[in-house]
């Protein structure tokens, strides 16, 4: 990188071959090869593949990422190659005089990137049609699954799990930011589960990306919710990044589970702001997983709904103060204290409640009926108005 001639070349250090070569043997791929390479020289770097396309970048500010992207001003380029075949492309921002470490370090990248970009991955319109096809519930035959996954190179045969993640912009963004969702996740399960197809959902669905693993094995499945949940929140700086993990589904038939466990615990997730999540940290809700949408939005809208509805047209705080008060047992002087309110306001908010819902908070019957309501209404994917105490909050 520094031009170097060959004979001047040295062996890395110890140091240097361990702290390259762990990232690639723990599986963590190019986003963690990138890591170490940049803690190891001291210089922002960015890996790409044959076309182009930005496959992992550490060590970099915004602009510096900018800059590696579009080999900017300032950016050295390094070939990647395996053999004769030219497989990617290093870039780096500043000077390096470990040659040698250089060596190593393009040797594992560019074996990463071929493997990042294998033919195994298939077509990207099929998986999108695939994974689509899963998120929207219209790809309900585990076996139609099982076949269409195999053809892009996925094989479920012996069973698999799905993860879902969701991003969100508090504010206006500029440029395609939902792609680079999708981007960095296809990035990361790739290094983690080979094999494992990714894509986003209908523009309906926003960021919501949905993940297939092929592999049975619970013990993987978090090894690729645990990667996702190191690599995105960093990686996606500014947004709100959910992340949901089903069971195993160990047959054809139990995908279509799999997903709506996924979906349950990405949207109790997002609800109640925990990520990463598993369906089986979903407690009580899980008994909800049964219900068909119809019954949900009946408890829904014979509860709660009417107070999502005075609360998004006078900017009123009735569903966060149901939400507050069951989480505090009821307890009014509790309520007050995690709303930065009086306790008179509760009990006038609790009246309200009983006289637009119909249930009494302060009675067990009511707070039942309404903590399924809002149970029902997080498991819908419907989202908390934001009253007047959550702005000042977010301000």
């Amino acid at each position: 990188m520094a031009g170097s001639k060959a004979t001047a070349r040295q062996a890395p250090g110890s140091e240097g071959v361990e702290l390259l070569a762990g990232p690639v043997i723990a599986g963590r791929g190019l986003p963690g090869l990138a890591r170490a390479a940049t803690d190891l020289l001291g210089v922002p770097i960015a890996f790409l593949d044959r076309s182009g396309i930005l496959l992992a970048v550490a060590g970099a500010t915004r602009e510096q990422e900018s800059r590696l992207s579009g080999k900017g001003k300032g950016v050295k380029t390094v070939a990647l190659g395996i053999g004769d075949e030219l497989v990617g492309e290093a870039r780096y921002i500043g000077k390096v005089e470990d040659a040698g470490a250089v060596d190593l370090l393009t040797a594992l990248a560019a074996l990463e990137v071929e493997r990042a970009r294998s033919a195994d991955w298939g077509n990207e319109g099929a998986v999108s049609d695939l994974v689509g096809g899963l998120l929207d519930g219209s790809l309900t035959d585990g076996f139609e699954l099982v076949e269409r996954a195999a053809e892009v190179g996925c094989d479920l045969s012996r069973g698999g799990g799905v993860l879902m993640v969701r991003a969100h912009s508090g504010t206006a963004r500029e440029g395609d930011w939902r792609s680079r969702v999708v981007d960095l996740t296809v990035r990361t399960i790739r290094s983690v589960a080979p094999g494992s197809i990714a894509a986003i959902g209908e523009a309906e669905e926003g960021s919501l990306v949905g993940v297939l693993v092929p592999t049975p094995d619970e013990e993987r499945l978090i090894k690729v919710e645990e990667a996702l949940e190191r690599e995105l929140p960093r990686s996606l700086s500014g947004l709100a990044v959910t992340i949901a993990r089903s069971r195993p589904a160990s047959a054809p038939d139990e995908f279509e589970r799999a997903a709506r466990e996924a979906r349950l615990a990405l949207n109790v997730g997002e609800a109640e702001g925990r990520s990463p999540i598993a369906f089986e940290d979903t407690g009580a809700y899980r008994l909800l997983l049964g219900t068909t949408s119809e019954e949900l939005h009946s408890f829904y809208s014979e509860t709660v709904e009417p107070l999502v509805a005075y609360d998004e047209q006078y900017e009123t705080d009735l569903v966060a103060t149901v939400e507050a008060y069951l989480d505090s047992d009821a307890n009014v002087p509790a309520t007050a204290k995690k709303m930065f309110t009086h306790r008179h306001t509760i009990r006038y908010r609790l009246e309200r409640i009983r006289d637009l819902s119909g249930h009494d908070a302060t009675a067990t019957e009511g707070r039942e009926r309404l903590g399924l309501g809002i149970k029902a209404m997080r498991v819908l994917g419907i989202a908390s108005p934001r009253g007047r105490s959550r702005e000042r909050k977010s301000s």
